[in-house]
């Protein structure tokens, strides 16, 4: 195989060797350095006898970013306040054409999935990515993680019960979850505390992740009353500053805002019943960074 041929099939894999790597650790830098690591093991490595790129490209990243995660983990430890994974435009493009795969991939990057991932150990975590996001088969699966094929359905049916358990029922109608975002964002931005109060579940909750980087709250508020007043006060101080963009985030819709013209925040919405179940609101600047120059819109996208 020669170095041309190399790279091509490298960069031919590499939208999934970055949707592996960022189901598994939540930001893009991280899943981007995991990436290139990977890049540089497989072009200094004899491959000769690599009969199946895709599954010893797959073994690589997965092995690298279960190792990276077990840094992070670390760090999250010290994080002030909720920590939220790093927002990203999602792609899915023609290398996806099927609705119900596509559906499958915009769940698996949810941020509500990704924060439930968080508390699966590394292996869990790496096999639900594999087999429940990719549709990996289990003797792949297993190879890439060096354990038996009986040992990864084990951890396949612990993970896929504990995430089952703990995620919300999305409202699947990519329609009515923008038109639900646009009316809560009108009711925000309005300050129509009734329409606002309306739309949430009783027991909703807001998520601020600020990293202690920008004001946010250090704890979840919870309760349909508090979440709309919060809500209803942020948005009647900063209303004549305040502007916005709705994008396809995390497989589905979601709001970025500015702030006297700079990026400020991005919000997403947990939708159940017709209802807002949580709000999660990202205001840590060391997040946003791909969101400042809306012209390059590639930058930081996620694909299959």
């Amino acid at each position: 195989m020669t170095a041309d041929t190399a790279t091509d099939v490298f960069e031919s894999h590499r939208p999934v060797l970055t949707g592996v790597a960022y189901r598994m650790l939540g930001r893009i830098a991280d899943a981007e350095d995991v990436v290139q690591e990977a890049w540089l093991r497989w072009s200094s490595a004899p491959r000769e006898d690599v009969r199946e790129p895709r599954a010893f490209l797959v073994r690589i990243i997965t092995r690298l970013a279960i190792d990276r995660l077990r840094q992070v983990q670390s760090r999250r430890e010290s994080y002030v306040g909720p920590w939220l994974p790093e927002p990203v435009v999602t792609e899915f493009g023609p290398s996806v054409p099927d609705t119900a795969e596509q559906a499958v991939l915009a769940d698996s990057v949810s941020v509500a999935v990704l924060v439930v991932l968080e508390s699966l150990s590394p292996l869990e975590r790496a096999v639900f990515v594999l087999r429940e996001a990719f549709a990996f088969p289990y003797a792949e699966v297993a190879t890439a993680l060096d354990r038996t094929e009986a040992a990864v359905r084990q951890l396949a049916g612990r993970a896929r019960h504990h995430v089952e358990e703990r995620k919300p029922r999305y409202d699947v109608d990519p329609a009515h979850r923008r038109d639900l975002t646009e009316r809560f964002l009108a009711a925000a931005a309005g300050g129509d505390i009734e329409e606002l109060l309306a739309l949430l579940a009783p027991d909703a909750r807001l998520v601020g992740d600020s990293g202690g980087k920008s004001r946010a709250p250090l704890r979840i508020i919870e309760s349909a009353d508090k979440v709309g007043r919060f809500l209803f006060a942020v948005a009647h101080e900063q209303v004549e500053n305040l502007d916005f963009r709705l994008l396809e985030l995390n497989g589905g819709p979601g709001l970025l805002l500015f702030l006297g013209g700079k990026v400020d925040s991005v919000v997403q919405l947990d939708i159940e019943d017709g209802l807002i179940q949580c709000v999660y609101i990202v205001r840590n600047p060391d997040k946003l960074t791909r969101f400042a120059d809306l012209s390059e819109q590639s930058g930081g996208a996620v694909s299959a």
